[in-house]
């Protein structure tokens, strides 16, 4: 199979609409939410209904968060542009918008991602139409996810949850969190799984709310689960733990949301690039695609070279999630495409902000919040050098023991 690298027709009006929502809905009210952070962006209850329409309709291609599914039906005619394409390239348009609105959107919680990726048919079912955060990261460790020392004990027909998770996005906010948890801390990376706690459930507390540099308009938590009770049929997956499979069951869930997010830096990218291009435009800068980049300005040839790196994340993500659609491995993929596009990310929107000058680093424009937004996109769901410890594996055939 071989991918075509241009964009599907069936995705282009779900695309178009991304832009619109994101030019029309996001770019207007993205400075006041950044200024009032922690206030919920009620603008947004509005526009998740749309995105329900759509998606009650067949019209959205399933794309989002909650798209990102591998099913067993065969793939269409051996090559298949599905909702893990379309929900990347839908997200990249919103991200243009705003990353910290697009990570508030009701019901599209990277939470969310993780049901789709890894529930059994009857749980999609339960927990359809929820709004999932994702709980994590613990005091103890950052991007290490093995380290989890959250427990689950069974207890009867439930499982009692004890622990602290940290920089939960869409916390306090989102109608339940979907928490990773160690059955058995003796059998390692094989016992940890993730459960599905809901908003109000005895035992589970939002502690604080986090200031942040960026995406200021989304909120993130500090949770604490005291003697959490939690239905066993909350497990997502099953409750087996295979020692052969080890951590792969749980990690299969970051095949799917790294390059989503991956797309979000694209997003905020292109924003700062296209905005740039414009002030320098305005200034007599002319970029020319035609000719060398030795041969013009030094601004032109800067400019010239951030748009080559954005491509080059660009097409590692479509990659990424073009793989996942035909279900091809893509563990190694989605690691490259987050650390590709994670670092581009905070490249590209600070050097347009160089590029820009005193209106790049003022409020005058987006160019400042994007470069702050932009940051964390290189840091959660992996930091980049866990990203590239993962490809460093992969290529080298080394297992997690043998290659720290």
């Amino acid at each position: 199979m071989s991918i075509n690298l241009e964009t599907p027709k069936k995705v282009r009006p779900l695309i178009d609409q991304a832009h619109q929502v994101a030019m029309n809905m996001l770019r207007p009210i993205s400075r006041k939410y950044d200024a009032a952070e922690h206030e919920y962006p009620v603008e947004l209850d509005m526009l998740a209904a749309m995105i329900d329409g759509l998606a009650d309709s067949g019209a959205s291609e399933g794309a989002g968060a909650a798209g990102v599914r591998r099913d067993d039906k065969p793939v269409e005619k051996g090559n298949k542009n599905g909702a893990n394409l379309a929900s990347v390239l839908s997200i990249l348009e919103m991200c243009w918008g705003d990353v910290g609105l697009t990570l508030s959107m009701p019901r599209q919680g990277l939470g969310n991602s993780a049901i789709a990726s890894v529930a059994n048919d009857e749980q999609l079912k339960k927990f359809d139409g929820t709004w999932a955060a994702m709980a994590i990261t613990e005091p103890s460790f950052g991007s290490d996810s093995a380290a989890i020392r959250t427990t689950a004990v069974k207890d009867g027909d439930e499982y009692i949850l004890n622990g602290e998770k940290i920089f939960v996005t869409a916390g306090e906010r989102a109608d339940s969190v979907v928490v990773w948890a160690t059955l058995d801390k003796s059998l390692g990376r094989a016992a940890i799984k993730s459960f599905v706690v809901q908003k109000g459930t005895p035992g589970m507390r939002v502690e604080r709310l986090e200031h942040k540099l960026g995406i200021r308009a989304s909120d993130t938590a500090v949770i604490i689960f005291d003697n959490c009770r939690v239905p066993a049929e909350n497990i997502l997956g099953n409750e087996e733990i295979d020692t052969k499979e080890g951590f792969a069951g749980a990690m299969a869930t970051f095949d799917n949301t790294r390059p989503l997010v991956a797309a979000m830096a694209l997003g905020c990218a292109r924003a700062s690039l296209d905005l740039t291009r414009g002030i320098l435009a305005d200034a007599g800068v002319e970029v020319d695609y035609d000719r060398p980049a030795f041969n013009q300005s030094a601004a032109a040839a800067t400019f010239l070279q951030l748009e080559a790196d954005w491509e080059a994340a660009y097409l590692l993500t479509l990659q990424a999630a073009w793989m996942a659609d035909n279900r091809e491995p893509n563990s190694l993929e989605a690691s490259m495409a987050k650390a590709k596009a994670g670092r581009m990310g905070s490249d590209v929107t600070l050097r347009c902000v160089e590029l820009a000058g005193t209106l790049g680093y003022s409020e005058t424009d987006l160019l400042e919040k994007w470069s702050r937004d932009s940051k964390i996109l290189d840091i959660f769901e992996g930091t980049q050098q866990i990203q590239q410890l993962i490809v460093a594996r992969r290529v080298l055939g080394l297992s997690s023991g043998e290659l720290k």
